[in-house]
């Protein structure tokens, strides 16, 4: 029972740190082009004249 006491709160502290980790990310516009990156490597640097 005594475990219970530590661990109820522990997850909910680490509950409550990953849901303000989400919210930075979408605050700071981190998923916003999820595929660009992808795309950007087959471009080819070496343009043609």
């Amino acid at each position: 029972m005594s475990n219970l006491l530590l661990l109820i709160p522990l997850a909910l502290i680490l509950g409550f740190l990953g849901l303000m980790g989400f919210l930075w990310a979408l605050k700071h516009n981190q998923f916003d082009d999820l595929e660009g990156p992808a795309h950007r490597i087959l471009d080819d640097e070496d343009k043609p004249l």
